[in-house]
């Protein structure tokens, strides 16, 4: 069994900043890809940012420059910490990674996600 539990959403003004964590448990063996991804009502859901084991990243350019993923590979966790947070940035974040039980078998995983609200 493999776990991602988010934390750290929440109800912020426009111009502040949260920071989101995912962390990974279970049997775990490693994990390649680790990414935010957020969904509003009647929408698809869509990437934030990924960054992977080696720490390379990736960016939705309408948070670019803005949010910045990290990861701490010894906790098997991931980060996203969000400022100049904008209203339209409400929607509730899940976390997804690339989980390997062992060197043949690796599945995607997502966290049961955290609703953030930007209130103008």
């Amino acid at each position: 069994q493999v776990q991602l539990v988010e934390s750290g959403g929440g109800l912020v003004q426009a111009g502040g900043s949260l920071r989101l964590s995912c962390a990974a448990s279970g049997s775990i063996f490693s994990i390649d890809i680790m990414g935010w991804y957020r969904q509003t009502p009647g929408k698809q859901r869509e990437v934030v940012a990924t960054i992977t084991s080696g720490g390379s990243t990736n960016y939705a350019d309408f948070v670019k420059g803005r949010f910045t993923i990290s990861r701490d590979n010894a906790k098997n966790t991931v980060y996203l910490q969000m400022n100049s947070l904008k209203p339209e940035d409400t929607a509730v974040y899940y976390c997804g990674a690339a989980i390997s039980r062992s060197r043949t078998y690796r599945t995607w995983e997502w966290g049961q996600g955290t609703q953030v609200t930007v209130s103008s």
